[in-house]
């Protein structure tokens, strides 16, 4: 043992040599560094065209000389894979299920753009993942509801589609691998994540059997499915510490199918990231398609029925920061210095005998001399005049720095092409930022710049067209104010702002090149997901808010409202309701497919974590409490009647808690319906309810473990 510790010790001694030595940087020229632009401008792209790598020794070779900034990685080992089984738990052959004639689905952004959920249904079956299994109920008739099988899974289960006799799980594992570092001398054991994309043929309810495992290196980030293809996505971070790069792959039970070609954009970046893109086709999942692009770290991805965009923040290389202050001195200062200093900086600066430390000595004995012929009053104007270009300088680049890329990316059947890319000023709040209408692209931004004289905070609305190239703006929307909640339905977008009060803006895009505010209502509390209602009302989730005894704002219960939008330039809100008090919380808030709406039965589901009553003192264990109830809230939801509770459904045995528990195996987390049933689903059950009364109808216990619970935690 003692031996192995001292080889380890050895090894990590010469891994830290290793990057320091990757870590030197050798200056480039002044014509080979990569230019900043200093704009506002949407169209000033520094991404250049898209290139690809032609070998791995190229890959490895672009990023150990463009990221040398990237950060270890520090992944989990992997333990042993559960093996897929069928555990048949109906005890003989199951009745043909019924099928409702009207039946919730899950709660997308983009029609027929279908998004991975935990939970799915198809009218007649359940299919849910529970903990590390595959669990699919015979539903409805809701009154002899049962599970027929549970199916182990490999790795940690995270979403699932259902298409016809198909369901595809998606989850994600580790692999050991064994690799070797430069100029070590022993192979040595990594863990690396990857992506299971398990295919099952359900055509016996019973008795799913697995048609393909396929892995793909790197962890899992979303999915779509669209007609009969699903399009995954799944990252892989990129160090570079002596070991060798290498790129994603996708096995099939263990033999590589595919080694997609990786694409790259020549310009740095702080730090990479593999993003694999894969699809497979469910009429005939032999049927395998993937790309691979090195991009940077993306948080932001919205697909439509025809493209794919992915985004993420600017990003600039460590180098870059290291020059700035002396790319400001010579792009800012001294073109401000009087003629006969700005003569003598330069002849300094160009003067090839002297280092860099040289140079400065003398600089800054030339504008010490400068200032000491100044008389004060002289000087004090100067240096004015140094501090506002300076400023001027520092928005410009505040401004280029906080600039989201997108990446747009066609996809048809299968076949995945890249197309284009653009930068916008501001940071996207989610994927409801973006949208897609008649050809363009609309995108939602908030602004947010720090310098030296103090801060700005703005937001605004950019439409592009097919070629990525902005065609219209609207900028400096709600001053010192940030979006909180955005929604674009046709050529209307609907956009909450937020500081003290909740400023619901109604912006036209029926002229793409001419975006335009109608209309704004101010009301206290904010909206962090907006739904349509219908063509004329929208509903809104969110916090109310009140002041405090500071003067300032502080959140209140999870608020539910009712807009009338019908005319544009004068919304209203007709109703609102609060539920509970300061820390009440929704998954609902965070996401949308936690919010079941379904106008015809004037029917709003969401789950609720309730904080009610006084704050009491535990003496015992010495803090503040108060009661606390989770479950779901059942609302009417009309222009007409307004909102009102129609009930509250809960999975816990004792109806309060006397604690904050954020995360309890009863807590219900999405619900759907059947007809006239609703359901409920948590950790522990799945709940039956009368939609008209409420009324309890029975239960099904999912496969639960208290102490594999937060091993199998739903993300």
């Amino acid at each position: 043992m003692k031996s192995m510790i001292k080889i380890f010790t050895i090894g990590f001694v010469l891994a830290l040599l290793i990057i320091s030595g990757c870590s030197s940087y050798t200056e480039k020229k002044e014509s080979e560094k990569t230019p900043i632009q200093k704009t506002q401008s949407t169209e000033n792209k520094e991404t250049s065209s898209l290139k690809k790598f032609s070998s791995v020794d190229e890959l490895n070779a672009y990023v150990k000389e463009n990221s040398v900034n990237q950060g270890p990685l520090f992944l989990k080992r992997g333990g042993p894979m559960m093996e897929a089984a069928v555990t048949d738990v109906a005890g003989g052959a199951p009745q043909a299920g019924q099928k409702a004639s009207e039946y919730s689905q899950t709660n997308v952004q983009v029609e027929d753009v279908d998004e991975g959920d935990f939970v799915k249904n198809d009218g007649t079956y359940i299919y849910v993942l529970a903990q590390d299994k595959l669990v699919i109920a015979d539903a409805f008739p809701a009154e002899s509801a049962k599970i027929i099988s549970q199916t182990d899974l490999k790795g940690s289960p995270r979403e699932l589609f259902v298409n016809n006799d198909r369901v595809v799980v998606f989850t994600d594992d580790y692999s050991e691998v064994m690799s070797l570092a430069q100029f070590d001398f022993v192979p040595r054991p990594t863990s690396e994540p990857r992506t299971h994309a398990l295919v099952f043929d359900i055509s016996d309810k019973e008795h799913p059997t697995l048609l393909k495992d396929y892995t793909v290196d790197g962890y899992y980030f979303q999915s779509r499915m669209i007609g009969d293809y699903v399009y995954m996505i799944s990252k892989k971070d990129v160090g570079f510490y002596g070991v060798g790069i290498f790129p994603p792959m996708i096995k099939e039970s263990g033999s590589r199918v595919v080694l997609p070609d990786v694409y790259y954009f020549d310009n740095p970046q702080n730090s990479y990231v593999f993003h694999t893109i894969s699809s497979i086709d469910l009429k005939n999942e032999e049927n395998i398609n993937a790309k691979t692009f090195l991009l940077g770290y993306s948080d932001t991805l919205y697909v439509s029925e025809n493209n794919m965009y992915i985004a993420y923040q600017k990003s600039y290389p460590w180098r870059w920061y290291n020059t700035q202050n002396e790319d400001r001195f010579f792009d800012v200062i001294v073109p401000l210095l009087p003629q006969q200093v700005k003569q003598d900086v330069e002849d300094i600066q160009n003067n090839k005998n002297f280092d860099s430390y040289e140079k400065w000595a003398k600089i800054s004995s030339v504008l010490e001399k400068m200032y000491n012929t100044m008389e004060e009053k002289e000087k004090q104007n100067f240096v004015d005049e140094l501090n506002k270009a300076v400023d001027d300088y520092e928005i410009k680049q505040e401004v280029e720095r906080r600039k989201t890329i997108i990446h747009k990316i066609i996809i048809d059947n299968g076949d995945i092409e890249y197309d284009n890319e653009a930068e916008v000023p501001g940071y996207l709040l989610n994927q409801f930022s973006l949208d897609e209408f008649g050809g363009n692209l609309r995108v939602a931004t908030t602004t947010e710049l720090y310098f030296p004289s103090g801060s700005e905070m703005y937001n605004n609305v950019f439409v592009f067209d097919n070629t990525m190239k902005v065609i219209g703006k609207v900028e400096d929307i709600a001053p010192k104010e940030q979006i909180y909640s955005t929604r674009f339905i046709a050529d209307r977008l609907y956009m909450v702002t937020f500081q003290r009060v909740d400023p619901l803006f109604v912006i036209d895009l029926s002229d793409p090149e001419n975006p335009k505010i109608l209309g704004e209502l101010k009301i206290p509390g904010f909206s962090d997901y907006l739904h349509p209602y219908d063509k004329d009302h929208l509903i809104g989730i969110g916090k109310e808010t009140g002041s405090n005894d500071w003067g300032g704002i502080s959140t209140k219960g999870v608020k539910i409202a009712l807009f009338d939008v019908s005319d544009f330039e004068h919304p209203k809100q007709i109703d609102s309701y609060e539920i509970g008090e300061s820390g009440t919380d929704s998954e609902a808030l965070r996401d949308h497919k936690a919010f079941l709406f379904d106008k015809r039965n004037n029917l709003l589901v969401i789950p609720i974590r309730e904080v009610k009553g006084d704050r009491a003192y535990n003496s015992k264990y010495g803090y503040y409490y108060q009661k606390v109830w989770q479950g779901a809230y059942v609302l009417n939801v009309s222009p007409e009647e307004g909102i009102s509770v129609r009930g509250k459904i809960s999975h816990a045995e004792d109806d309060e808690q006397d604690e904050y528990y954020w995360n309890a195996p009863s807590a219900v987390r999405r619900s759907l319906y059947m007809d006239n049933v609703l359901y409920t689903i948590s950790a522990e059950k799945i709940n039956m309810n009368d939609l008209s009364d409420l009324k309890d109808i029975g239960e099904i216990d999912l496969p639960f473990t208290q102490d594999e619970y937060y091993k199998y935690q739903w993300y």
